[in-house]
């Protein structure tokens, strides 16, 4: 056992009695030490119930014979940290937690671990720490929170966002306000559309890093809690087998799991994480890889923010298994790609059945022929740039018109709801991206405003940001190069005409290349907006969004 270097010999006489003093037993000590990773806490709606799938994981791996111990990883609330400075501080745990749970397990010496995570960081960010440990792992998630119902309608996070815009433009009153502030939120749970963390959660299932049902069972529901039993059971099976994280994350995994993104429509932010995750899974993944998947596999589902479905309906509808069958028709997944269960995809997908063809399309009647998201080119984005053209209403999937320039994602959401933004208009928010944020802010503010001001048909949004799970409309976001380092998108100007084409995989200023040459040579890079803590050593160290925003020695960017 790896754990033996703390446990066994004469010399580790000191380092049982500090197990001996958390009340372990000579016989828990012959066992594997099993890490349990618990994100629990009580600030994330996502994560308050997460000590009752620690326990379930805790006596499974109990009942298998392994020695369950909990530690901690830290998780931000991105719905609470939205809009203001907090938001700088969402995606930088990510590192935070891959790094924290590497230095805990090698302290330790753990011999397995189980992930339990369930929030937009923690999920990638404890993928991201599997790999780099790459010992026997399990996920198991919190699970999605059920829809709330506002005036007997069905809704979810992204629906109270667009309240407040649309509150702005006069159109609710405090009562309906108050309607969406109580009901919207009505369990415990990551919040119930195709958000980033359900879109986390659904891929890591994807990518056989958790059992069938982990992306998608409800919270609430008594058989998340026998999941965690199982899980906790399985890791055990994992560890005599020795099979470790990296032997279920390899290319057909992450192929896979592109498969079910594109097909499900899911975050945007899952093309920040899976480059993320495969860099260090050790996995060749790029943004042309992405558009490859995307042109071949079609959307079949509209999960809100896209459509009126939402989790607890795909998993009625059979889940992600029953998507990743639908694929097979036109053999869209590698079914020989092994997961934890011990069976290949092929194998644990085949009894699959499509149980409401209205939730997931049937393959021969898509949304689309292409994926859910598309990497668009061009001389604003050289190293592309990223949009949910599922959440796109089609008369936007073109779109020309005139940039609106904002140096910061706050002064565009005044000008969004002071009127100044008007139909036709493509707003560009720079200066927000990795290096420049610092910490790539999600604009889901001034996503939802527009929409609630009623102009989701008819205004663009560009940034070198990035978008909540829960925006929806023609908001494009990663512009790599971002504006910090100079890239493109720091030469827009105001009134130059900006031309989308999604479809094609297009984005331009309509500007010429000696124009920008020019303009390129008066440009100065701006002092950092801060300069000290954790943010200050994340902006010189992080990448390009292109990159997936990892973070790098500087001899090696």
């Amino acid at each position: 056992m790896r754990s033996d270097c703390v446990k066994k010999g004469m010399q580790q006489a000191p380092h049982r009695s500090l197990f001996y003093a958390l009340g372990l037993t000579k016989e828990e000590l012959e066992k594997p030490l099993v890490g349990i990773v618990s994100s629990q806490n009580e600030i994330v709606p996502g994560h308050m119930h997460l000590n009752q799938i620690v326990d379930a994981v805790k006596t499974g791996v109990s009942m298998a014979g392994g020695t369950p111990i909990v530690f901690p990883a830290i998780a931000v609330c991105d719905g609470i940290a939205m809009g203001h400075q907090g938001m700088k501080y969402s995606l930088v745990t990510r590192e935070l937690i891959a790094d924290s749970t590497e230095a805990m397990v090698m302290a330790h010496q753990f011999d397995a671990l189980v992930m339990v995570p369930n929030c937009d960081k923690n999920v990638p960010g404890l993928l991201m720490a599997a790999a780099r440990l790459n010992l026997p792992t399990i996920f198991v998630s919190g699970g999605p929170m059920l829809a709330g119902k506002v005036y007997g309608e069905k809704r979810s996070l992204s629906s109270i966002f667009q309240a407040a815009g649309a509150y702005a433009a006069g159109k609710l009153n405090d009562q309906d306000m108050e309607e969406f502030e109580q009901n919207i939120c009505p369990t415990c749970g990551s919040c119930a559309g195709m958000y980033t963390a359900n879109s986390m959660n659904c891929l890591t299932e994807a990518l056989g890093m958790g059992l069938p049902g982990n992306g998608t069972i409800p919270a609430v529901y008594s058989e998340r809690i026998r999941l965690a039993k199982h899980a906790g059971m399985k890791i055990m099976e994992l560890y005599r087998d020795q099979v470790c994280a990296r032997d279920i994350m390899t290319k057909d995994a992450f192929l896979n799991a592109l498969a079910v993104d594109m097909a499900m429509g899911c975050s945007t932010n899952s093309m920040l994480h899976l480059p993320a995750i495969a860099h260090e899974a050790h996995v060749d993944f790029d943004l042309e890889l992405i558009n490859q998947v995307s042109r071949v596999v079609p959307n079949l589902c509209h999960l809100a923010p896209a459509g009126y479905h939402y989790i607890e309906e795909l998993n009625e509808a059979g889940g992600i298994a029953a998507v990743m069958h639908e694929l097979t028709k036109k053999d869209l997944i590698r079914l020989d790609a092994r997961t934890v269960t011990g069976r290949t995809v092929g194998e644990n997908i085949a009894g699959a059945v499509n149980k409401n063809p209205e939730v997931i399309r049937p393959i021969d009647n898509p949304y689309s022929a292409t994926g859910g998201l598309a990497i668009l080119n061009g001389n604003i984005a050289p190293d592309g740039c990223v949009v949910k053209q599922s959440a796109v209403v089609p008369e936007m999937l073109v779109h020309e018109g005139p940039a609106r320039v904002f140096d910061c994602e706050d002064e565009a959401i005044v000008a969004i709801k002071d009127g100044t933004i008007v139909p036709g208009d493509v707003v560009i928010i720079r200066y927000e991206g990795p290096k420049g944020g610092p910490g790539m802010r999600e604009m889901l503010n001034p996503t939802s405003a527009i929409v609630g001001m009623g102009l989701g048909s008819s205004v663009a949004l560009i940034t070198d940001g990035r978008f909540s799970g829960a925006s929806s409309g023609a908001a494009i976001g990663h512009v790599s190069p971002e504006a910090a380092v100079g890239g493109p998108i720091a030469l827009v100007e105001e009134g130059d005409i900006i031309s989308i084409d999604i479809p094609n995989h297009s984005i331009h200023v309509k500007v010429s290349d000696e124009i920008l040459a020019e303009r390129k040579k008066k440009w100065q890079p701006r002092e950092p907006r801060i300069t000290s803590g954790y943010l200050a050593r994340y902006a010189d160290h992080v990448t390009s969004g292109s990159r997936g925003a990892i973070l790098l020695p500087l001899k090696e960017q």
